[in-house]
């Protein structure tokens, strides 16, 4: 079967050089499909998550040489909803942007989930007054504040970050409003010591 772009009747040469453009354009087209659609990375830029994910020093509280690289599966939240223990990518919600700067995209985790009540006592969290089993937050990772116990609105999450004594999150700011998640992080593909599926 003969390449269409040979159906021009362009001279040789000006025939491999469109059949090249029509490929290297093809290429890029896909991969920002790709990454509009399917799975973006991301980079961990403070120690809010730390050390499950980490950031680079000497940046407060980083522990590593490099920041971790994540992909976030943006098309996964179109066909299940969100769950708690998920760690999430967002598009920061206005009162974050204010009370944590820069805005952009923030990653943390999911612990409580619309009409959920969440509460804090010294440093324990509590999600309808039950004690949530935490086991990603490592020792001297953990506060010891009190928050009073707030229900989660509809449409809505509550999220942490697993280092709660560098974490900006939905304790100071409020919760995030489902339209603003972007996907759920399933990997970390830098560096290559740090390669693992989640």
């Amino acid at each position: 079967m003969r390449n269409p772009i040979e159906r021009l009747g362009l001279p040789h040469g000006w025939t491999v050089a469109l059949d090249w453009f029509v490929t290297i354009v093809g290429a890029v087209a896909i991969v920002l499909a790709i990454k509009a659609w399917v799975v973006n990375p991301y980079r961990i830029p403070t120690s809010s998550m730390e050390p499950r994910l980490h950031c680079a020093a000497p940046g407060p509280g980083c522990l590593a040489r490099f920041s971790d690289r994540v992909l976030a599966n943006r098309f996964i939240y179109h066909f299940k909803d969100p769950e708690r223990g998920d760690i999430v990518v967002f598009n920061t919600p206005p009162r974050a942007a204010q009370q944590c700067p820069p805005a952009g995209t923030f990653v943390k985790r999911i612990v409580a989930l619309p009409r959920e009540t969440w509460e804090q006592r010294d440093g324990v969290v509590f999600v309808n007054g039950r004690r949530l089993v935490e086991p990603y937050i490592p020792q001297g990772r953990r506060d010891f504040e009190t928050y009073e116990p707030q229900t989660i609105p509809e449409d809505a999450y509550f999220v942490m970050g697993d280092n709660r004594t560098q974490s900006c999150d939905s304790r100071r700011w409020g919760t995030v409003p489902r339209k603003n998640l972007i996907g759920k992080v399933f990997a970390t593909y830098w560096p290559p010591n740090r390669i693992s599926f989640r």
